[in-house]
């Protein structure tokens, strides 16, 4: 078995820290969004297209991600994608027209429609079942430190130096991260490239009921997940009246405690499978469990009118959603296995992120037709538990696809 690295811890750790960089430039926006609203006359429908720009490119080139990482060595495409949303990170700092802002999102997502396909193909060569969880884990804590940090630090920084600060110093300090990357990761030998197997192509994959189910549930998380990303900063200001520092504080706990829920998740159930547990029934209960808890508690997140009573039932979702998190990859490597794992997980980003696309439209139009975020929120509990649904009713066993040779 060809592995990217000698050491694959080494590699994990700095996708962890690639994926909490990736996370802190896509939330900057969101951050920033009360200030950049006010200097270029946004309405919440106009900041609802920004931040559903970004997805527009990151969910359709996922499948191009996807072809990519299974094709060519994961250190070079990686490396490629990471160099193209911080460059456009750094370029948003500099922005002054909507437009230019529109495009710059465009960019950011393109270069990061990279990362969870390759992420994908390295965790389902470099680690067995039993340790899979927590891998994806740590990876997944990464997207949850970045928006923690990225409202925490970013908020502070956004009401102390403006907005644009944020964008140019973050895109240009992440580029240090390709210094170790491009040193001490190894490529893939050429014939494990050009010379093996190129796996199920994506209609093979597509014709999966597998597949559709946790596409699905991606779906689900990436509606809630965005959500929350774009526009939980924005409701803890303009509706629950909160400042600026007060914002940057309470608005970062739901993204921490989701992280420590994640790395939870990933360890139990990791050390339920090693006593003995089938995968079937550890990931999905903690996929189906994560998705219903987390509908459950956004509910009254909404309707409490004590502001920080609100903050601690979005803490409590979030911790939730963390639990389907440090397992839902897991799901999708063990299913696809090493020649389906890059074009699987592909196009489950690119459906799933269409939630990504379809929520901060779908956020914004509510607030400006309402003047209220209580119908946005009820909307986010309703897809996540359809999104259980699916991982119920439509994968039946989590287990290595057999792929015939005729489908290869």
């Amino acid at each position: 078995m060809s592995r990217v690295s000698a050491n694959p811890n080494g590699v994990l750790a700095l996708l962890v820290v690639s994926i909490c960089i990736n996370y802190i430039d896509r939330g900057a926006l969101s951050v920033s969004a009360p200030l950049i609203s006010t200097e270029l006359g946004l309405s919440p429908a106009g900041m609802g297209i920004l931040f559903s720009a970004f997805f527009w490119s990151y969910a359709s080139f996922q499948i191009v991600a996807g072809w990519l990482v299974d094709r060519y060595p994961v250190k070079w495409v990686y490396a490629a994608g990471f160099l193209v949303w911080s460059l456009a990170t750094a370029a948003t700092g500099w922005v002054t027209a909507f437009g230019w802002l529109l495009a710059a999102r465009l960019a950011l997502g393109i270069g990061e429609s990279v990362a969870y396909p390759a992420i994908s193909k390295i965790l389902v060569r470099d680690f067995p079942e039993e340790r899979r969880g927590f891998a994806n884990a740590l990876v997944d804590a990464g997207s949850k430190i970045g928006p923690g940090l990225s409202t925490l630090a970013g908020g502070l920084l956004v009401a102390q130096f403006g907005w644009r600060s944020l964008f140019i110093w973050v895109g240009l300090l992440s580029l240090l991260w390709l210094l170790p990357w491009v040193r001490w990761t190894r490529s893939e030998p050429a014939q494990t490239v050009a010379g093996g197997p190129a796996g199920p192509s994506m209609l093979t994959i597509l014709r999966r009921r597998e597949a559709w189910g946790t596409c699905l549930g991606m779906f689900a998380l990436g509606y809630v997940w965005y959500f929350l990303l774009s526009w939980l900063p924005s409701y803890l200001v303009n509706e629950r009246g909160f400042s600026m520092e007060q914002m940057a504080v309470l608005g970062s706990l739901p993204f921490w405690a989701m992280a420590l829920a994640t790395l939870a998740g990933g360890w139990t159930s990791d050390l339920w499978i090693r006593r003995g547990g089938s995968p079937t029934r550890v990931r999905k209960t903690y996929v189906a469990g994560g998705l219903l808890l987390c509908g459950a508690a956004m509910t009254p997140a909404a309707l409490v009118s004590d502001a920080r009573l609100s903050v601690a039932w979005l803490v409590a979702a979030c911790v939730a959603l963390g639990f389907f998190t440090s397992n839902v990859w897991a799901v999708t490597q063990t299913l696809a296995g090493p020649l389906a794992a890059g074009k699987w997980t592909g196009v489950q980003n690119a459906i799933g992120n269409l939630g990504g696309v379809v929520s901060p439209l779908v956020t914004g139009w509510i607030v400006g037709a309402t003047g209220s975020f209580l119908l946005a929120f009820l909307a986010a509990a309703v897809v996540v538990a359809m999104g259980a649904g699916a991982y119920l009713g439509m994968v039946s066993a989590v287990r290595p696809l057999v792929w015939k040779e005729a489908e290869i």
